[in-house]
């Protein structure tokens, strides 16, 4: 136990904090785009998501590149890939905790998907922390 409490240091939850922020932009991101593209555009339910995912995803690279991790890495297109290949992880983990939510307990579509951001979130940050800006 000690040794995850040195871990977790002022810096680690800065970075968490800053994360987080950018993750809420993302959820606008996500939410307003599968929103659009499945309500308007009457795209199957998971595919609007994968695509309101992915703008978010991309539009979070940027702004976790800029501001929480502060990156100066001159290979921008491998560390995109990097971010990118964690986030369509996390895009499985997303639509399988949607898809069990929402197809085997009844949960609202949206409500789930609000609680598969919250779990890929944590997976996003960790995996994110340790290959991509590390």
């Amino acid at each position: 136990m000690i040794a995850l409490v040195e871990l977790i240091t002022r810096d680690l939850i800065l970075k968490f904090l800053k994360f987080g922020l950018v993750g809420f932009s993302g959820v606008f991101v996500d939410f307003t785009t599968t929103f659009i593209f499945k309500e308007w555009f009457k795209v199957q339910r998971f595919l609007a998501n994968a695509i309101g995912f992915t703008v978010a995803a991309t539009s979070n690279y940027y702004l976790n590149r800029i501001w929480t991790f502060e990156s100066h890495n001159p290979r921008v297109m491998v560390e995109f890939g990097q971010f990118f290949l964690i986030s369509m992880i996390g895009l499985g983990i997303n639509t399988l905790i949607i898809w069990i939510l929402d197809r085997k307990f009844q949960f609202n579509f949206y409500v789930a998907k609000l609680v598969a951001i919250g779990v890929v979130t944590i997976w996003n940050f960790i995996a994110n922390s340790y290959i991509t800006f590390a």
